[in-house]
């Protein structure tokens, strides 16, 4: 009997002890997890709508060569996924995600659905195009949404990308309400990658973190320029990011891209997310300026694949 009470003891101990290092673990900031003090300041840059454009992509290689910017995600269904597919295929070290695409919101240059058109009609418009955007009247079906974004995935897989991440064009996917966000959560489960969501939208749609499990990574702030900021005040708007970024890990979201004839015919109707714009993201995001404000506000650059991999242990 004293035998089997030690016994019981023993294993109930190592229960306790178990349960404790494995709370431990959890309460763990992702910064923590990734080595780092929690008041470290860790920063992904990475540049949105790569296959968009040959420009797009372009200026994307060049600014990665620059190890400035260190992360992307492409869009698979852009006439000009194929080249920056292969650009990716034969740099497979490189940070590249998946920018799951339901919009086409450009007047003059568009593009599609990846499925059938006929096993995703909510998606598409009378021309077949992907909508220019989703109004009260769009009735989008979350069965079809999730064909479609199954589809783009596949495609990136069968043309050699092996993603580190996924996040979604437009934000489409977290701002349209919990049953379309739980989609893009479960196909991000199904393929076993990361899904760019961040703790500081947890208050205005607190379906988002409703919908997650325990395991799923959640990075801490997230900063993008808006179209309200003027040309003239754009590295100042960045440099006053930079310097009052908080600790954790934050995504600044940009745009690059060189403003020749290419992108200036592509996005001629507007200038939001235009060629002045992204050649504006590219300037500063390649500049001796961006590279010494990370140096003095010692900000370490990190990537999703470094992030998932760290998730993982």
């Amino acid at each position: 009997m004293k035998h089997k009470r030690i016994v019981f003891l023993f294993l109930f101990s190592l229960a306790v002890a178990i349960f404790a290092a494995s709370a431990q673990e959890n309460s763990k900031s992702l910064a923590e997890k990734l080595g780092l003090s929690r008041d470290s300041k860790i920063l992904i840059v990475h540049a949105d709508d790569l296959g968009e454009t040959h420009s797009v992509n372009a200026a994307t290689i060049k600014a990665f060569e620059s190890r400035l910017v260190n992360s992307a995600s492409l869009m698979v269904p852009c006439p000009w996924f194929p080249e920056i597919a292969d650009y990716a295929k034969s740099h497979p070290n490189a940070d590249f995600g998946i920018h799951l695409t339901l919009t086409s919101e450009r007047i003059y240059y568009r593009w599609g659905p990846v499925a059938s058109k006929d096993k995703v009609p909510s998606l598409v418009d009378e021309n077949g195009y992907f909508h220019h955007d989703w109004t009260p009247a769009t009735h989008i079906n979350p069965k079809e949404v999730d064909i479609e974004l199954r589809a783009q995935i596949d495609r990136a897989y069968a043309m050699g990308l092996r993603p580190t991440h996924l996040d979604s064009h437009q934000y489409r996917l977290f701002d349209n309400g919990k049953e379309l966000f739980e989609v893009a959560v479960r196909i991000a489960h199904d393929y076993k990658l990361p899904l760019f969501v961040v703790r500081d939208w947890f208050a205005d749609r607190p379906y988002l973190e409703s919908s997650l499990s325990a395991s799923d990574i959640v990075i801490d702030h997230t900063v993008t320029i808006a179209p309200s900021v003027p040309p003239e005040k754009w590295a100042d708007f960045y440099r006053t990011a930079l310097k009052n970024l908080q600790p954790g890990v934050t995504e600044f979201v940009i745009h690059p891209g060189f403003a020749d004839e290419e992108l200036k015919a592509a996005t001629r109707e507007r200038d939001t997310w235009g060629a002045a714009w992204r050649q504006r993201d590219f300037d500063f995001f390649t500049s001796q300026e961006f590279r010494d404000l990370i140096s003095k506000q010692n900000i370490k650059l990190i990537t999703w694949r470094e992030i998932a991999s760290a998730a993982r242990h």
